[in-house]
C-alpha cells in the first residue's frame, strides 16, 4: 500500500450507518452520537476504506488546555467553537501499515478547517484531542507533531454535571491549525472571521462565590414559611445564568440543573439528604418579578465595580422597549452601558 494514494473525505449520509457499525465493532470506545458541530471522515486506500475519524465539539473545561491557551475565563465560552476535539481515531485492519496515523492526520488537518467553515460557517483554529494510557501512549500524535499539554484531572461529565469521583485521567494533545492560533485565542480580541456568535461569559470560582453576598442587603418579599431557597442563592443563580448567555427563565433553570457540586457550593445552595440542590424554574420566575429593580440594579453595579475593572473601554447603546408606555404615556427608552472587554452592563438609565 502506497501512503500517496491514501484519500480522505468526509462520510456521505448513506455512508454513516456502515461508519457507526464499524466503529462499534473495532474502537474501545464503540459507537458514538453525532451532536451538534461533527463531522466524520474516512480514508479511502483503491475505495476500501482502511480508516475512520470523528471530529466534535471542544470539551467546556479542561484545565491543562486553557492553561496552555492562556485564555481568560470570560472569553473561553465564546470561542471553544472554533477549537477542535478528535473524539474518535481508528485504523482498520486493512489500513495497518508503518506511518498510516500520521500521514491520515496530516490529511485531515489541511481540509478539517475548511470543511468545518463550509459546514457550520466559521473556521478552526485548535484541534485537541484526549488518549487514555491504560491503552495507549499517543505515539501517532507526537508523530504528526500534536504537543503534548499535560493530563485531565479524571472527572467526567453527567446529566447533573461533573462526576464527584475521580476517573482515568487522560492525557491531552493540542495541534494549531494556524501558527498564530493560541495568541489569537488568548488576545483581548479575536478577529472577526473566527467570531462564532454571542458573547458569554464563563464565571470564574471566585465570581461564583462573591456573587450571593451582593445581594444580602435585598428584602425578600417571600413569607418566612416555606422558604426552601436562600433569596441570595436565587438571584445569584439567576445572575450567573445571565452573565454567561442564558435567556429567560427556563434557560437560567437549566444552567442552574447543569452546575457540578463545587459550583452549588460556591453560589450557597441548600443541601438536603446529601445533594445540593438548585431552585427551580417557579421558583426562579416568582422571585425575580417580586424584588424590586431598583434593588437588583444596585446589586449588580456594586458587583461591575468590583469585577468588571478589566474594561479598557465602554460602549453607549439606546433601545426602545417593545409595549412600555410610562406614566405620562410615553414609549420607555433605555440608555446602557456596556464594557468592550467584558461585556457587562455597568449601568442602566430610562
Amino acid at each position: 500500500m502506497q501512503l500517496r494514494e491514501v484519500l480522505v473525505r468526509p462520510v456521505l449520509a448513506s455512508e454513516k450507518q456502515r461508519f457507526q457499525d464499524l466503529m462499534q465493532e473495532h474502537h474501545y470506545l464503540g459507537r458514538l452520537p453525532m451532536i451538534g458541530e461533527t463531522l466524520w471522515y474516512v480514508a479511502l486506500w483503491q475505495d476500501h476504506w482502511v480508516a475512520l475519524f470523528s471530529f466534535s465539539a471542544a470539551a467546556w473545561k479542561c484545565a491543562a488546555r486553557d492553561q496552555w491557551i492562556g485564555w481568560s475565563s470570560r472569553h473561553q465560552y465564546d470561542r471553544l467553537k472554533v477549537v477542535v476535539n478528535n473524539s474518535r481515531f481508528l485504523i482498520l485492519p486493512e489500513g495497518r501499515v508503518p506511518n498510516m496515523g500520521s500521514r491520515l492526520l496530516s490529511l485531515c488537518q489541511q481540509r478539517l478547517s475548511s470543511d468545518w467553515q463550509e459546514t457550520f460557517g466559521h473556521p478552526v483554529l485548535l484541534l485537541e484531542t484526549f488518549v487514555d494510557p491504560q491503552y495507549f501512549r499517543g505515539t501517532v500524535y507526537r508523530a504528526a507533531n500534536w504537543q503534548y499539554v499535560g493530563n485531565t484531572k479524571g472527572f467526567r461529565r453527567t446529566s447533573t454535571g461533573y462526576s464527584t469521583k475521580h476517573h482515568s485521567p487522560k492525557m491531552i494533545f493540542v495541534k494549531s491549525l494556524r501558527p498564530e492560533a493560541r495568541a489569537l485565542l488568548s488576545s483581548p480580541r479575536l478577529d472577526p472571521p473566527y467570531h462564532t456568535g454571542g458573547h458569554h461569559l464563563m464565571l470564574t470560582a471566585e465570581q461564583m462565590h462573591s456573587l450571593p453576598y451582593f445581594f444580602a442587603d435585598i428584602p425578600d418579599p417571600r413569607r418566612p414559611q416555606g422558604r426552601r431557597h436562600h433569596l441570595t442563592t436565587v438571584l445569584a443563580l439567576a445572575a450567573g445564568a445571565v452573565l454567561c448567555g442564558a435567556c429567560g427563565y427556563r434557560a437560567i433553570s437549566d444552567w442552574a440543573k447543569s452546575l457540578g457540586t463545587k459550583a452549588r457550593e460556591r453560589f450557597g445552595c441548600r443541601r438536603d439528604q446529601g445533594r445540593l440542590l438548585v431552585p427551580s424554574e417557579y421558583v426562579i420566575r416568582d422571585l425575580l418579578i417580586r424584588i424590586e429593580p431598583d434593588h437588583l440594579d444596585r446589586a449588580l453595579r456594586r458587583w461591575n465595580e468590583v469585577y468588571g475593572q478589566q474594561d479598557e473601554s465602554l460602549a453607549i447603546d439606546g433601545k426602545t422597549m417593545r409595549n412600555a408606555i410610562d406614566e405620562q404615556g410615553w414609549q420607555t427608552h433605555i440608555m446602557s452601558a456596556i464594557g468592550h472587554q467584558t461585556k457587562s452592563c455597568y449601568t442602566q438609565k430610562k
